[in-house]
């Protein structure tokens, strides 16, 4: 597909798609993700249209799909905001390590947290996440690893 049609297709329908997006996800950054997932199906599609009528109830067909698996994935998978977290009841080195272990690679953060956060023990982070008994004790070792050297750089800063 050449460039110029894609230009023009963002051009025409992207703020169209924005709004609807943003309607029902009510959220700017989700929509913005969820108009990007539109364009991509449309390039991946390749598909003909009638004309530009069927192109934009297409596209908004796409926009609705989109936005609803969001939602629906939303509902089963609630998520807090980094930005929503309060640590503030926490001591100020505390404070420091949940700072730092937001830093850390997903897979390692995840199980230091559901470990020393949450309390879960090995064979429960292992169900949890799907993985053997021993890459969760090389995580937390690993992760453990990490947070010291960032603890002491940042204390010797």
């Amino acid at each position: 597909m050449e460039s110029e049609k894609i230009t023009e297709i963002v051009h025409t329908y992207g703020n169209l798609l924005y709004r609807v997006c943003v309607v029902m996800l009510r959220n700017a950054q989700d929509a913005e993700d969820a108009v990007q997932e539109v364009f991509c199906r449309y390039l991946e599609k390749h598909k003909t249209f009638s004309s530009p009528e069927h192109e934009k109830a297409w596209l908004l067909t796409v926009a609705n799909h989109i936005c609803k698996d969001m939602l629906r994935f939303r509902s089963r998978h609630p998520q807090i905001d980094i930005d929503d977290m309060d640590i503030g009841y926490l001591p100020a080195e505390s404070s420091a390590v949940i700072q730092e272990l937001m830093q850390l690679p997903v897979a390692i953060r995840a199980v230091i947290y559901l470990h020393y956060i949450e309390g879960y023990k090995i064979r429960e982070i292992s169900k949890i996440l799907k993985v053997s008994e021993q890459a969760v004790k090389k995580r937390l070792q690993r992760g453990r690893e990490q947070l010291r050297i960032r603890l002491e750089d940042q204390a010797m800063s």
